[in-house]
């Protein structure tokens, strides 16, 4: 198989030979490909993780477990209230990490 690539992508591949962490431009686009299917992997977890909170914030709807809002006055507070509480579970999890 014969690839080209554009003059950056060239001496980008060339510059990782040369640290002497890969043997061969092959070496460089086998891990670069290697890398490409781990991160399509990722993102097709996080994608199929925010599918089931998706289906489990409407299951709780269904369930009347939902809250209504209505007015733009009644969004803005309760956005400012998931944000504020949200903040507090990262500072609490932030100062457990240190």
């Amino acid at each position: 198989m014969n690839v080209s690539l554009t003059p950056e992508l060239e001496s980008l591949v060339n510059n990782k030979v040369k640290t002497g962490r890969y043997n061969s431009a092959s070496e460089v686009v086998r891990e670069a490909l290697r890398l490409l299917e781990e991160q399509d992997i990722i993102k097709a977890m996080r994608r199929d993780e925010l599918i089931q909170e998706i289906k489990k914030g409407t299951d709780q709807i269904k369930n009347g477990q939902g809250i209504e809002i209505r007015s733009a006055k009644e969004s803005r507070e309760y956005a400012e209230s998931v944000i504020s509480r949200g903040r507090a579970r990262l500072e609490a999890a932030n100062r457990k990490n240190i």
